[in-house]
């Protein structure tokens, strides 16, 4: 199928590797660099997601902008991450050096987070928020490059869903830690902002010390990422040589790759921003101003205890199946909001399937992407299919802005949901199994091997 071949590669169906006395070693199933990588995420996270809880209510209640007004500068939000993480993946690529490229993107994620004490309109916000956007886009394909390259082609879906879920809990700590701030210190939103800074700064130091220089970075090649152990520790392998824009461009010419970046862009042109849904779950049902940094924690939660095993089931049955049943939750959600908005229980349900949602695509999708691009090409892969993704998410954010401020939440969102409808339809047939790239078997051995 276009998402994920559902069998592994030849020589990867275990995770197995020789001991000195010629017996079998069972590999770690999550490599160390996944879990060191994880870490920096879950610090980065709780720094993220304390802006992140408390910035729509800051912007439409505190400053007084417009649904559309917040539409535009979540689409800058997004948007700007999206155009910066096609170069972030190319220079990843080019200079072969994935940790160095992460790490800026890392810092300048964190020299911003002070700006925000300083910014109290609009431009300034804005200015500020697609500089801190520009540091997510440069190290977002990178990381996962890194991811892909030091796990094992067959658990790839695992190692995603474990890094996920360690960044889940740092959004699941980051609006908590958020919460209590607003509750107790002089100066609220200051106070928060200036807390997020100083643990940014702790996820970059962790990132310099912990996470190896040369992990992921072997020799290019159908082999790469089978092997149960970073490629870095093979001294002996040669260096592979710096891509160039060409080749980088050539990838767009790989039918999965083409596939898997036009279902992303299209089910991203109706997926309502986090922001939003949480805004429409107040808008819906009234939820009071100081327990609105919580709503993200529902999400995050669901996340955290899914993001593992819906990796696994991806690995297991096929990422098509996954993703696809991911973006259904979704439509659910919608149509909640929609349909059943005087329910005591709605805010539960949607955060719940919302988490769902997360959980059955964020790790699923870039797995996906590795397993279709050659190993010194991951990281360009890994951002063309993202930034496609982003680059609809930013038009969705405008467009849906707009329709709320033109006709109401109700109908905007439920424009949104008959989107997304048929967004799910085109993909599955696009994403729908196909025969492998190698030739096909003759038809009188039905029962061969695949």
């Amino acid at each position: 199928m276009y998402l994920a071949d559902r069998s592994a590669p030849a020589g990867a169906k275990t995770a197995r590797q020789n001991a000195p006395d010629g017996g079998p070693v069972r590999a770690p199933a999550v490599a160390s660099a996944v879990l060191a990588l994880g870490t920096v995420s879950l610090i980065t996270d709780v720094s993220s997601e304390m802006v992140t809880a408390v910035l729509p209510l800051y912007l439409v209640a505190g400053l007084g902008l417009s649904p559309l007004g917040f539409g535009a500068l979540d689409g800058v939000y997004n948007g700007v991450s999206a155009l910066v993480q096609l170069t972030g993946g190319h220079l990843a690529d080019r200079v072969r050096n994935h940790k160095l490229i992460a790490g800026i993107g890392y810092g300048l994620s964190a020299l911003c987070k002070p700006l925000l004490l300083l910014a109290h309109s609009l431009g300034p916000v804005g200015v500020v928020l697609a500089l801190e956007r520009t540091g997510k886009g440069l190290r977002t394909a990178p990381r996962d490059a890194l991811i892909s390259l030091s796990t094992p082609a067959e658990l790839q879906g695992r190692a995603f869903g474990v890094h996920r879920a360690m960044d889940t809990t740092g959004a699941l700590l980051g609006p908590l830690a958020a919460f209590f701030i607003l509750n107790t210190a002089v100066g609220g939103y200051d106070a928060v902002f200036g807390v997020s800074a100083c643990v940014a700064v702790l996820g970059v130091v962790v990132l310099m010390l912990f996470v190896p220089s040369g992990a992921g970075l072997g020799p290019p090649g159908p082999d790469v990422g089978t092997s149960p152990r970073p490629a870095a520790a093979q001294p002996d392998s040669p260096k592979p040589a710096a891509v160039n824009l060409r080749e980088a461009v050539a990838l767009l010419r790989l039918p999965r790759l083409r596939a898997l970046a036009l279902c992303a862009t299209l089910l991203g042109l109706t997926t309502v921003s986090d922001a939003f849904l949480y805004l429409l779950l107040q808008d819906r049902t009234g939820i009071r101003e100081q327990w609105f940094p919580l709503l993200p924690l529902g999400t995050a939660a669901v996340f955290l205890m899914l993001a593992v095993p819906a990796g696994a089931l991806a690995d297991r049955i096929g990422r098509r199946t996954v993703f696809l049943a991911g973006h259904a939750l979704l439509l659910a959600g919608y149509g909640l909001l929609l349909w059943a908005p005087h329910q005591p229980a709605l805010p539960y349900l949607v955060l719940v399937l919302h988490g769902l949602f997360y959980a059955a695509t964020d790790g699923v999708l870039p797995a996906a992407v590795a397993a279709t691009v050659p190993a010194k090409l991951r990281a360009t892969g890994i951002a063309l299919v993202g930034t496609g993704q982003a680059l609809a998410r930013f038009g969705c954010s405008l467009a849906f802005g707009a329709a709320w401020t033109l006709w109401g939440a109700g109908p905007a969102l439920a424009g949104a949901a008959a989107g997304l409808c048929c967004c799910a339809a085109v993909a599955g047939f696009v994403l729908r199994p196909a025969a492998p790239d190698t030739a096909p078997e003759p038809a009188r051995h039905p029962r061969g091997t695949r």
